[in-house]
């Protein structure tokens, strides 16, 4: 069995790989995934200015959830992060899945990300 901090810098080397494929930029910038135990997180970043445009988690005030680490709450975190940026005039990201799977609590942010309005 694989501990976690061997699964941990697996991904960390996976997302790695990945950041040297995509980077945000001012008219298409990042959605970056990342999910801890506990909590789900999401951000937009514009990494030409290396500024976060917009941000969502779990742990926001307004997000009411008794579970935080199941895929209901991955959903909210997306529809939230995909509310937040149409609302700053964002329609287009390139999807950074932080070097998780694509499957189960990252591809249901992404899905509802993409039901609210966001286009990747």
């Amino acid at each position: 069995m694989v501990s976690k901090k061997n699964r941990a810098l697996v991904r960390q080397k996976k997302h790695k790989r990945l950041r040297n494929r995509y980077s945000g930029t001012p008219e298409r910038p990042r959605l970056c995934v990342f999910r801890s135990d506990k909590h789900m997180y999401a951000q937009i970043v514009d990494d030409s200015i290396g500024h976060t445009l917009c941000a969502a988690s779990t742990l926001d005030k307004g997000a009411g959830l008794e579970i935080t680490n199941n895929i209901a709450a991955a959903a909210y975190v997306g529809k939230a992060i995909a509310a937040k940026a149409i609302e700053k005039g964002i329609s287009e990201v390139v999807f950074d899945r932080g070097g998780f799977l694509y499957h189960g609590k990252v591809k249901a942010l992404a899905e509802a990300a993409r039901e609210a309005g966001l286009k990747f």
